[in-house]
């Protein structure tokens, strides 16, 4: 794959990626006005505990996946190690499913939520089934079949936001007129009806993805050990990253007190929501970078187009910064007005999802070379800066103690896995031109802080205009060749009708 056919396949993800999102992100607007701070902050702390079971759960072996099948030469290796590694996790997925719903009383009760042990067994069902789809979901990545791949992520999407109203929209309508699934309305589950949208969606598409599986979970311990082997340091490194990225709505809610803690992690929570926009760019770059990078291309090849990935990755990251911090007055529309009182803290969780994206585009080097363990390292170093600088901030800030936690994290974990490259696999990153970008981009948005006081019809041309003109900047200097850019994605496009 050449780097256009990368940009390609990532547009695809993106464009997919994007449509999805879009329709998920309904449900922030939706439920930060249906809900009070105190409300979504409950919705946002159980949703904060996902991740890190998902990490736990499939163990490293989505990139390890990724690694091994590309070094595989028949088709039969592909396949069993696809049966041994989905085989590893789902094993895995039920024995949580087991004890969640055996000992939810419990878990709910440490947690602080003893009057809702059905939040906990529904999060744990949702937990189960998006493990077992993980190593499914990753072969069709592998395989390139984008097409799948996104359809059956969009129809997940759909089905979650389309119950998510229908319960909060329209169930208590027929509850108050006695008519069908009157039954099925209970006040007082309030946001649990969240988790059973999100647990219907999941189990709608893991049926629907079984069926182009080819094959069965099985358990080869002789396929399965050197894949674990490789995988094991991500997982550890994996549980640190996680914990880096979700733990600060985790710290708010035991760092602060009682009265506020539960309505800050739902502003927190809100402002975050509108960050993820960053995020989804370095997801659907994932999607396609990584089995891209995973796949045994050359050394000399890797160092080269790694460099450039990065220098195009920091590009459109600065871009979607500005573009959403230029009128942030518009993203915040997108969450309720009790919620605004947030905003401020945008600019610095935005800059950590950008440093995050670095952070992922400096790990390809030790994973394609097989020296994981460096990975421990680099999280290892996160998770201390999150711990410390929340333990310190969140008691005297609040919220926005986190969004700084978070950032000083990201930039530690950037600064040691720059200097682990330099020592290890130097690459050629273009630092001056990089920083050229960075440079701008602060400037541009300096000056849109001025114009902050200045009435619509001034503010929102002029930030347009210095939007565009970074864009435009950003084009001449690389000499980028948006038709030939275009001519690319048609063509995966095309592919992926056949």
């Amino acid at each position: 794959m050449s780097m256009k056919a990368l940009a390609g396949q990532t547009a695809i993800y993106g464009i997919s990626s994007i449509a999805a999102r879009m329709l998920n992100y309904l449900l922030t607007p939706y439920l930060t006005r249906i809900f009070s701070e105190e409300g979504y902050g409950v919705v946002t702390f159980m949703y904060a505990l996902i991740p890190l079971a998902l990490v736990v759960l499939t163990m490293g072996l989505e990139t390890g996946y990724f690694r091994f099948a590309g070094a595989a030469r028949a088709r039969e290796e592909r396949r069993a190690l696809f049966a041994s590694a989905w085989g590893a996790v789902s094993l895995l997925a039920g024995l949580l499913v087991v004890v969640v719903t055996c000992f939810s009383t419990s878990i709910a009760g440490m947690l602080g939520y003893a009057e809702h042990p059905s939040f906990i067994w529904l999060v744990g069902l949702i937990i189960g089934l998006d493990v077992v789809m993980a190593i499914p979901f990753c072969r069709l990545r592998a395989e390139g079949r984008a097409g799948r791949f996104v359809v059956l992520k969009v129809v997940s999407v759909v089905i979650n936001v389309a119950l998510c109203f229908f319960f909060y929209s329209g169930l208590p309508g027929l509850a108050a007129r006695g008519e069908f699934l009157a039954w099925a309305w209970n006040p007082a589950f309030a946001q649990g009806y969240v988790f059973v949208a999100n647990a219907v969606a999941s189990a709608v598409t893991l049926l629907l993805l079984l069926p182009g599986a080819g094959t069965w979970p099985r358990l080869s311990w002789r396929v399965l050990k050197p894949v674990l082997l490789y995988s094991l340091p991500l997982l550890v490194s994996g549980i640190a990253g996680t914990a880096n990225e979700f733990i600060d709505r985790l710290m708010i809610e035991w760092l602060l007190p009682v009265e506020i803690a539960r309505a800050s992690v739902g502003v927190y929570g809100a402002v975050v929501k509108i960050g993820v926009i960053l995020l989804l760019f370095t997801q659907m770059y994932r999607y396609s970078a990584e089995p891209y990078f995973l796949s045994g291309i050359k050394r000399e090849d890797f160092t080269r187009l790694n460099a450039v990935a990065m220098k195009y990755f920091i590009i459109v990251s600065i871009a979607i910064f500005l573009g959403i911090t230029l009128f942030a007055d518009l993203f915040a529309l997108i969450i309720g007005r009790d919620f605004r009182e947030g905003m401020y803290i945008l600019p610095v969780v935005l800059v950590s999802n950008i440093l995050s994206g670095i952070v992922f585009n400096l790990s390809f080097w030790y994973k394609q070379m097989n020296r994981t363990r460096f990975a421990i390292m680099i999280t290892g170093t996160g998770l201390v800066f999150t711990l410390v600088f929340n333990v310190l901030l969140v008691p005297r800030l609040g919220y926005f103690g986190a969004a700084l936690a978070r950032l000083a994290c990201e930039v530690a974990m950037v600064v040691v896995s720059y200097r682990l490259n330099r020592v290890h696999c130097p690459t050629p990153y273009e630092l001056r031109r990089v920083g050229e970008y960075a440079l701008v981009g602060a400037l541009l948005f300096g000056a849109g802080l001025l114009t902050a006081s200045a009435p619509a019809a001034i503010r929102y041309p002029c930030n347009a205009l210095m939007w565009i003109a970074f864009c435009l900047h950003a084009a001449r200097r690389e000499k980028i060749d948006v038709m030939s850019m275009i001519t690319s994605i048609t063509s995966i496009i095309k592919q992926m009708k056949r």
